[in-house]
């Protein structure tokens, strides 16, 4: 089996996600995507949901899908989260899976940099997605990763979490931005509204 990982805060999930897991999906035959949400990523700190949310907004997004899962190994361990480390457990969990690491076209760049890049690559392979702005470069890459990370394109929306949540903090709409189960969750909680003056 095929499966693709999708790994992010989801602060909320959006309709970008969605669109980003089925383009890669669709361009390369995988036969499952699972959404990780994230406890803490080394490079940013979740603002806003908490991690139980985070995971309840992910579901809510996914559960209509048979082909779509979602893992909560991250939000459980808690801590810093790095890749390797929960590709690892993923990896002794499912040794019989193809797993393919879905990241955004503007972190190809930086893939070097990743804790651990080179144990990781034999993990899994990267799919890059291509978003507003960027364009994958994989020449620029070091020669062992570049056999490691594949592209695909996606149609071009300009949807991002820290987008979502500044417009719900001045009280505006995110309609058709995130899927209604997860706007139904955020109107009933009470998320990213604009604090009491």
């Amino acid at each position: 089996m095929k499966v693709g990982i999708m790994g992010g805060t989801f602060d909320p999930i959006h309709m970008g996600h969605l669109m980003a897991a089925e383009a890669v999906k669709d361009a390369y035959k995988l036969d499952e995507i699972w959404f990780m949400p994230s406890h803490i990523p080394p490079h940013k700190h979740a603002a806003g949901a908490t991690g139980e949310q985070r995971l309840e907004m992910t579901n809510l997004a996914t559960e209509e899908y048979e082909d779509y899962r979602v893992l909560d190994v991250e939000i459980i361990r808690g801590g810093v989260s790095y890749t390797v480390d929960t590709m690892e457990i993923i990896r002794r969990q499912h040794p019989d899976i193809d797993l393919y690491f879905i990241i955004g076209a503007d972190m190809v760049n930086y893939l070097s940099r990743w804790e651990r890049i080179e144990d990781l690559t034999k993990l899994v392979t990267f799919i890059g997605v291509g978003r507003p702005g960027f364009e994958l470069h994989l020449d620029d890459l070091p020669d062992f990763l570049q056999e490691h990370v594949l592209h695909a394109d996606m149609p071009q929306v300009e949807i991002s979490s820290t987008g979502i949540r500044r417009r719900l903090a001045k009280g505006r709409s995110v309609r058709f931005m995130v899927p209604k189960a997860v706007l139904d969750y955020i109107t009933g909680s009470g998320l990213y509204a604009a604090e009491p003056r």
